[in-house]
Parts: structure tokens; C-alpha cells; sequence
């Protein structure tokens, strides 16, 4: 089974294009040793196609820069077997259209109340009906394992997090099961695991257990502090009012990863443009390396 990061920012990108945060602008003009990336997203695979996990405004480029998703097999082609969003925000589904020129309907799997969004709220899924059509398919929330027809060697399960809907949701301020899911992603052959979580909130038994029976974690960096957006001026609500735990303070995500497996590899992805963990030369940097947790970037390849 193999991962490929396409993009490992959050919403917006690094540098985000209307942001002159100390990072944004740093990265412009070459004061700050940084990376840039695009917006959350991965795929995952287990020899044939690929399961596409977020479909992220960034898909084309993302696919420019992969060659897997452009196998050449035909006149038009692809290598997204599936398309699967861990949740219905923005920047995890807009990428949605850009994949409305198939020749066969989309095969997309998702849970309950996502579905209600993208056919609501925000109907991208009845767009899409009008050029490749979607092939639905249901995403149990109950930890049942399934598999997606394409993408040979790799078997799913999600369950439910803690987290936040979409702005436009009418879940937005009372969540609901299936707003935000983690997955797990296992190799049929060698059992090898990776969980798969970028937008997570707070701490949770039965997150924690998937976490801890991983070989490998990705995880919500969105946010360093909780009040990093109001310290900067750009939001009056906390990482945790909007549905991610930040990595530092006695409850955060450091202290929950440092309690997983020594053999654990930890690492950190859809990161906020505004995170002092993208200067490459910042102590909050040097602190995730002291405690082993690495950065995404995109194109970084997991193999289990």
C-alpha cells in the first residue's frame, strides 16, 4: 500500500494568496526558510488505481505533479478510481468539479450528512449529475471495513471525530455523527495500517485506539496555539471553536501523539498558513523534531 500527500496545507494554501502573515510574506521574499504547499489532500493505493481522499481546489495541479493520476492508458483517462472526502468543507470538495469530465460516473463514497450538504447546502453532487453523473456509495460509520472497487490491495474503516461541518452546514454549530470522519487505511497483504485524520478537534477513546493501532498517523496541524488567529487578528474564534486541536498546551496534539507507540510515525498535515511550524528555522519546528513528529509536504510518499 502506498500514500501520496498531493497537497498538505490547509484552506487557502501556502502562501495563502490574500495572506501577509509573517509566513505568507516570508516565503515571497525569501526571509523565511519555508515550503509551499497545496491544499489537503491524499491518495492512497495498493497497485492498481487510486482512492482520492479530499478533492481540494488544487486537484489539477495536484495531478500535473503526479504522475500516477495520469496513467496515459487511453485518449481520456485517469488513475481516481474513487473519491472519498473525510468531510464537506471547501477545501476538500471544491476539486470535485474539476473531476466532472470523466467518461463514467464518479464512484463516491461519503457518509450520510455529508451527502445532505453536497446535495444541499452546497449541491456540487447534483452538478455533477448534469456531466459524469455520481455513483454513491455509503461510508458506515460503525467501523465496518469495506473496499472500493479499482483500488486493489486496500481496505477502509471509518469512524466518526470530533470536529466541525462546513460554515454553510446546518450541522455547523450541533455536529453531528458523519460531519468529520477518520479513516483507516490497511494493507490487505501485509496488514501494515495508516490513519488519516486532518480535521480532528479534541481527544477521544476510540480515536485514540485507531491512532494507536497504526503504523502510521496523519493528522490535523492546522493550528500551533489555540488563539492563534485571534493573537494575529485575522478571526475572533479559537482553533477549537472551529474544530481543531491545536499541537501545543498540555491537552494538545503533541501531548496526545507523544502517548502513541514509540514505533509510531507521526505526522502532521493540513497545516494553516499562519503555523509557526512552516519556518523550517522556528523553535516550534525544533520542538516537533525533539518530540519526533514530522511535516506533509507535497508529493511525500508513504509505503506500508
Amino acid at each position: 500500500m502506498q500514500i501520496i500527500v498531493l497537497g498538505a496545507s490547509a484552506g487557502g494554501g501556502f502562501p495563502q494568496w490574500n495572506c501577509n502573515c509573517r509566513n505568507c510574506a516570508g516565503l515571497r521574499d525569501g526571509s523565511v526558510r519555508a515550503q509551499a504547499r497545496t491544499q489537503s489532500s491524499i491518495i492512497v493505493g495498493g497497485g492498481g488505481d487510486w482512492a482520492l481522499l479530499n478533492a481540494s481546489p488544487d486537484i489539477l495541479e495536484q495531478i500535473r505533479h503526479t504522475p500516477a493520476l495520469q496513467p496515459n492508458r487511453g485518449l481520456r483517462d485517469t488513475g481516481i478510481a474513487a473519491v472519498l472526502p473525510v468531510d464537506c468543507q471547501i477545501d476538500h470538495t471544491t476539486g470535485l468539479f474539476m473531476l466532472r469530465e470523466r467518461g463514467v460516473p464518479m464512484q463516491f463514497w461519503c457518509t450520510d450528512p455529508v451527502y445532505e450538504d453536497l446535495t444541499t447546502g452546497n449541491p456540487i453532487l447534483k452538478v455533477l449529475g448534469h456531466y459524469c453523473g455520481i455513483d454513491r456509495q455509503t461510508v458506515p460509520l460503525d467501523g465496518t471495513p469495506f473496499r472500493m472497487p479499482g483500488v486493489p490491495g486496500v481496505e477502509f474503516s471509518a469512524l466518526p471525530l470530533s470536529s466541525k461541518a462546513a460554515p454553510y452546514s446546518p450541522h455547523r454549530e450541533q455536529s453531528v455523527p458523519g460531519d468529520n470522519i477518520g479513516l483507516t487505511l490497511s494493507d490487505t497483504v501485509s496488514g501494515k495500517k495508516a490513519f488519516y485524520a486532518p480535521g480532528l478537534g479534541a481527544r477521544d477513546p476510540a480515536v485514540f485506539a485507531a491512532m494507536a493501532a497504526a503504523d502510521v498517523v496523519l493528522v490535523d496541524g492546522t493550528f500551533w496555539t489555540d488563539d492563534e488567529m485571534i493573537a494575529l487578528g485575522l478571526s475572533k474564534k479559537t482553533a477549537r471553536d472551529i474544530g481543531h486541536l491545536p499541537q501545543s498546551g498540555a491537552d494538545g496534539m503533541i501531548a496526545w501523539l507523544d502517548e502513541l507507540p514509540a514505533t509510531t510515525r507521526k505526522i502532521l498535515i493540513h497545516i494553516n498558513n499562519t503555523n509557526p511550524i512552516l519556518d523550517e528555522d522556528s523553535p516550534e519546528r525544533a520542538e516537533l523534531t525533539r518530540h519526533g513528529i514530522e511535516l506533509a509536504f507535497d508529493g511525500l510518499q508513504i509505503d506500508l
